[in-house]
């Protein structure tokens, strides 16, 4: 029976993945953020590299599409970054890449930092510019407050602090 006839796997054949989704937001970043973005790209280049020298290895056409398709989601991510200088802004007003400590309604101190989608981590601080804390801070000055508003309801905080390094 010809080849082209059979189903036999040749080893041939790429899997493919569909692309992620990208955010529909613009893509500001902080220095940083950049800076790890490209981290993330080099180091996932570098994991499609050693992959394709392992032959032998059962799911590897698998692990290459999923670093494939990471690598192209990493370079759109770069491609739409719009870098923003957190010094550029003027202080005392709340904007991306600001350092903001505030009070909560039960007098604790927490600070948060406006970074990118992609270097946002809320359990150190680190919150996007479109999260719900991070649009009821953006605009903010010293001495205002704002409502955050939380799953379990608003939360008033007062604006103590403003930086921006």
């Amino acid at each position: 029976m010809s080849k082209a006839f059979t189903k036999e796997d040749d080893g041939t054949e790429n899997v493919h993945l569909d692309d992620l989704p990208q955010s529909p937001h613009p893509n500001l970043v902080t220095p940083s953020g950049l800076a790890a973005l490209n981290g993330r790209l080099g180091a996932r280049q570098s994991d499609l590299a050693k992959l394709r020298e392992k032959a032998e290895e059962i799911d590897r056409k698998l692990a290459i599409a999923v670093a494939q398709r990471d690598i192209r989601f990493l370079e759109a991510r770069i491609s739409r970054a719009i870098l923003v200088d957190p010094k550029s802004h003027s202080p005392g007003i709340v904007a991306f890449g600001a350092e903001i400590e505030v009070i909560t309604e039960d007098d604790s101190h927490q600070s948060f930092r406006i970074v990118g989608e992609d270097e946002a981590d809320p359990t150190h601080g680190l919150i996007a510019p479109y999260s719900p804390l991070g649009v009821a801070l953006m605009g903010a000055q010293i001495g205002d407050t704002v409502e955050w508003q939380k799953p379990t309801g608003i939360v008033d905080l007062e604006i103590v602090a403003i930086r921006y390094e």
